[in-house]
């Protein structure tokens, strides 16, 4: 997958974290039971599998067809 791509995803991921209030990716990973240094590395880019987004997705109660809206 494009670097690009990837970026973006993370982006729109931190976007849907600081719209639910959450100033802090460590309160939020908290919160939602993640590991926290996992969930800076999805924030800042990390490539993830398919079910880790589902389950970012799930979180944010977002379908994927909503989440990739805008990707085209």
């Amino acid at each position: 997958m494009d670097n690009d791509q990837i970026q973006k995803i993370a982006k729109k991921l931190k976007l849907l974290r600081k719209k639910k209030g959450y100033k802090s990716y460590e309160t939020f990973a908290l919160d939602h039971e993640l590991d926290r240094k996992q969930y800076w590395r999805i924030e800042n880019g990390a490539n993830i599998t398919l079910s880790t987004l589902i389950k970012m997705l799930k979180i944010h109660r977002v379908s994927l067809k909503r989440f990739f809206s805008d990707f085209i």
